[in-house]
């Protein structure tokens, strides 16, 4: 009895640590057109964003190579919240994937240790060429990392 409520104590004080985020999924924000507002996210390993669609049509996923070894993906559906806990340490780029070639990106940096920033920053200038605007917008982003 002692060590379960020595347990749910535990559990208590760790969930009492962990925060909660908001990114708004827009098709016009303070940053201009089709964005994720704040773009630019610091938080601590256990924290969770909430991607809320503010505005239909648009999702919110994981870009593939952009986030930290053994960290998992995630992409909701169009014109659905999620919710995505993140308990890997590094940087997370995303996309709204319908407005990716408008360059609609995010990037979230979990913990202290972004172990995998260069490989990221690589990644975001070989995706340049697919953006028809905002081409610096990803680059931009990581750059306040």
């Amino acid at each position: 009895m002692k060590k379960l409520l020595l347990l749910s104590l535990l559990l208590i004080n760790f969930n009492a640590f962990t925060a909660d985020y908001t990114v708004k999924m827009l098709n016009q924000g303070a940053s201009g057109i089709m964005v994720f507002e704040p773009a630019v996210l610091k938080i601590n390993k256990g924290d969770t964003v909430n991607f809320i669609a503010t505005d239909a049509a648009h999702n919110s996923a994981s870009l593939p190579g952009m986030i930290p070894t053994g960290a998992s993906t995630w992409t909701s559906e169009l014109s659905k919240d999620i919710s995505v806990t993140f308990d890997v340490e590094g940087v997370y780029a995303y996309q709204c994937t319908p407005h990716a070639v408008m360059a609609m990106v995010g990037v979230i940096q979990v913990g202290e240790n972004p172990a995998n920033l260069n490989q990221v920053a690589s990644q975001a200038e070989n995706m340049k060429s697919m953006f028809v605007m905002n081409q610096d917008r990803l680059t931009d982003y990581i750059s306040q990392l």
